[in-house]
């Protein structure tokens, strides 16, 4: 049997894209979530296996990767989970900051961590998610930019740790059409100016990043590690024309 990859937070958006893209390229798959039903569809579509997580719990990543992890160990684990916590800074709270960090950047720590042993045994590669926001500064994003900008940091941190046995990199996207960024979206002039924030003229969509993390994952990618993609329409870089 060959090693399983191990999607952390795979009910929607970006974590349920990689996992039909990946499955489609026949990874075996694990997928994990807090509550299994809400992936048990996908889990039925792709032949993957479900384990329950939730991430906040450190026992609960543990036994996760322990069930995830085959005698060939973990081909792969993208940590997928994430929030949008946007909030004026005199309205952000101690436990805003608090808990988007423990969700955001504990959690990837601590599921790499776990999933290590494992990673190296099958000489694994690992993907975590900042956002295009830990670099530009925009208003009203300290607490999830701080808690992304520790993402990007980690990754580089563990990517040292690991070599040379596993990689590890990171993607910034911009706005996506994902759950989260839902109430974004909603609003058709909001969502409309979003678009043209973008050189490209569009916000993201899951697949866009589901398809540079099955890159980073795949043998394909094997001489990059280290790395933070932006995967973002060219928001991080450029500018529209006229502004």
């Amino acid at each position: 049997m060959t090693a399983p990859v191990l999607i952390m937070g795979a009910h929607g958006g970006i974590g349920e894209a990689l996992a039909r893209r990946l499955s489609a390229a026949g990874y075996p798959l694990v997928l994990s979530a807090r509550d299994p039903d809400s992936v048990q569809s996908l889990a039925e579509e792709t032949g993957a296996a479900v384990v329950t997580c939730d991430v906040m719990d450190t026992n609960a990543i543990k036994t996760a990767v322990e069930e995830a992890s085959t005698d060939e160990g973990l081909a792969g684990l993208a940590y997928c989970v994430g929030s949008i916590v946007l909030k004026p800074l005199k309205s952000l709270t101690e436990s805003d900051l608090v808990d988007c960090y423990r969700l955001n950047t504990v959690g990837a720590a601590l599921a790499v961590q776990a999933a290590a042993p494992a990673l190296r045994k099958a000489k694994g590669s690992v993907v975590m998610f900042s956002t295009v926001a830990a670099e530009q500064g925009f208003g009203n994003h300290a607490v999830i930019a701080a808690a992304k900008g520790g993402v990007e940091a980690l990754a580089r941190s563990l990517a040292t740790d690991l070599a040379p046995e596993v990689r590890v990199n990171c993607i910034a996207p911009s706005i996506s059409q994902t759950g989260i960024a839902g109430p974004l979206l909603s609003s058709e002039p909001m969502a409309e100016a979003l678009a043209a924030a973008h050189p490209l003229k569009r916000v993201g969509s899951p697949e866009d990043s589901a398809a540079m993390a099955a890159f980073l994952l795949s043998d394909d990618a094997g001489w990059i590690t280290g790395q933070v993609f932006p995967v973002d329409g060219g928001r991080g870089a450029l500018r529209p024309k006229g502004q």
